[in-house]
């Protein structure tokens, strides 16, 4: 990106920004009602206001009807005579002559307009007839100079010379003050780059920060000199200067505005602040109560350990919305009808579009509150089997122990059985079990035998309660055994190293014994029956059979 960039992309900002200016000034000035009192304004007016002007320059305000016409009629035929009488061609000497009801006002002995009482005593509080037209006259001489001006190439040649070294001078400071900004920028990056302690991260932040408000500031310094330049120019010429003049008035009442609506907004703000800090204050005690309740170090019966974390954050909600709902009628702007739209329709938006995301959050609260998983615990939902690492409001994330991170929805969770290793099992231990397929020509006994030595064998397999075997099914080719254990303090941390040093224990003792770990199918019936001898019942490793009674 070629480095004079930001000055263009400023320099276009500030065209722009003077092209809105300028047109609003040739519109605004023309718009605004004009009171006899000076002022472009007339508030509290009771009858229409029309004014006449010269050149853009107001002279005079016509509220009343009387034989010449309405008082719009008026001011046409107003301006239609002054135009006339200045291209006469004459010296443009302004007279007037007052009379009881009414001042005529002459140009080179031309009437151009008469001011009645009428016109006078529609504006409330303007004064009386003769000094309101007074003002009228010092206007009208005014906007005839300026008239005789616009006609004047020397007055025109300086005007233009006035305004280039105006612009010239413009195009400098706004030059050195894009140079400063870049300087400031500069300074503050190396000084961040330079500093190398543990307060780099918070410096760099700051710098960010620091960045944008020296923008900010060379914008607003851009804009207030591109205001004052235009200001200037538009004054060096007679046919723009009443927009000039505006412009000055614009801006000051632009600021006037701006304090007043800042200080009106103060007490409000500082009661939604108020509020707020309240809310923050019980939110706190609250959270402060509850962990306590979550550590164990406080117990009441109504809430346990499970359910204080997702109760604080319920009440956090409940108290945040309540303080939003207090403080929104001190919002400035609250009141206003714009508010009030963009209010209904961000309702509207979330009302259609978190249906989902409600549904998760209530599913994430249904869960913790039915203490159907906790953080630890070994579970498997669905074909999802690991350790619960984080319990959240929209979703649950489980370890698989194979190396993978599992995030499942808590819709998904609270729709399906949820299988728990850990619940039953004290002291954050797990449930080990594992199931095998053997042929019916193998001694049951010998299978449970074998199963218990491979659970002895294996690190990390309590022995308190001992391990268990049991036949879960007599399928039509094999039996389906399975050993159940539960895990000791020496048992790896992840189920998955557990089971496959069990699986490997269960192989070499079965393979010790010649017991193959085949699940048999048959196209026929077997030439021999498929049945364990007498001799072979307690085959090894299974202990001696019991001596019978009287033997």
């Amino acid at each position: 990106m070629p480095a004079s960039w930001p000055v263009a992309a400023f320099v276009r900002g500030l065209c722009l920004a003077l092209g809105l200016l300028l047109g609003w000034a040739a519109t605004a000035w023309a718009q605004v009602p004009l009171r006899e009192g000076g002022s472009p304004r007339a508030e509290g007016l009771s009858a229409p206001t029309v004014q006449a002007s010269l050149n853009h320059r107001p002279v005079v305000a016509f509220r009343a009807d009387d034989l010449a016409g309405s008082a719009a009629e008026r001011a046409a035929l107003a301006q239609q005579a002054m135009a006339e009488a200045l291209a006469a061609g004459g010296p443009g000497r302004v007279t007037r002559v007052d009379a009881a009801n009414a001042v005529r006002f002459d140009i080179d002995g031309r009437t151009v307009f008469y001011l009645t009482t009428q016109d006078v005593g529609a504006a409330r509080g303007s004064g009386t007839l003769s000094a309101v037209a007074h003002q009228v006259e010092q206007r009208l001489q005014l906007a005839v100079a300026e008239h005789h001006e616009m006609r004047d190439p020397r007055r025109l040649g300086i005007g233009l010379a006035y305004a280039l070294g105006a612009t010239l001078l413009a195009w400098a400071l706004l030059w050195l003050l894009l140079r400063g900004q870049r300087w400031l920028s500069g300074r503050l990056q190396g000084a961040v780059q330079r500093h190398q302690g543990p307060l780099a991260p918070y410096l760099r932040h700051a710098r960010a920060g620091l960045r944008g408000l020296s923008v900010a500031l060379a914008w607003a310094l851009g804009l207030l000199l591109a205001e004052l330049w235009l200001t200037f120019v538009l004054r060096q010429f007679a046919y723009t200067r009443p927009w000039g003049e505006r412009s000055t008035t614009w801006l000051l009442e632009v600021a006037d505005g701006f304090a007043g609506a800042v200080a009106g907004a103060v007490p409000g703000l500082a009661v939604a602040v108020l509020i707020f800090v309240l809310a923050r204050m019980a939110t706190r005690a609250v959270a402060t109560a509850l962990e306590r309740v979550a550590r164990g170090e406080l117990h009441l019966s109504w809430l346990d350990a499970d359910t204080a974390m997702p109760t604080r954050r319920l009440v956090n909600a409940v108290l945040w919305l309540f303080a939003l709902a207090m403080a929104y009628p001190y919002l400035p702007g609250s009141h206003s009808d714009a508010f009030k739209g963009v209010s209904v329709l961000a309702g509207l938006m979330l009302s259609l579009g978190a249906s989902g995301v409600v549904g998760q959050a209530m599913s994430g609260f249904s869960l913790m509150y039915s203490r159907s998983l906790r953080v630890g615990e070994y579970v498997k939902i669905g074909e999802t089997e690991g350790t619960v690492a984080e319990l959240g409001l929209f979703a649950t994330r489980i370890h698989t122990g194979m190396g993978e991170e599992v995030s499942l929805p808590n819709a998904v969770i609270f729709s399906q059985p949820v299988r728990n290793f850990s619940r039953l099992v004290k002291d954050g231990r797990f449930v080990l079990h594992t199931t095998v397929t053997i042929g019916y020509a193998t001694p049951w006994r010998q299978v449970h035998a074998m199963l218990l030595e491979a659970a002895r064998r294996t690190p990390g397999v309590a022995q308190d309660p001992p391990p268990s075997v049991v036949q879960t099914a007599l399928s039509d080719f094999y039996v389906e055994y399975r050993l159940c254990a539960q895990s000791s303090q020496a048992a790896a941390r992840r189920r998955a190293e557990a089971m496959s040093a069990l699986h490997a224990n269960v192989l070499d003792v079965f393979n010790e014994n010649g017991v193959q770990i085949m699940s048999p199918h048959y196209r026929s019936d077997p030439p021999l029956a498929q049945v364990v001898p007498a001799e072979d019942a307690w085959a090894a490793p299974a202990p001696q059979a019991p001596l019978k009674p009287g033997a």
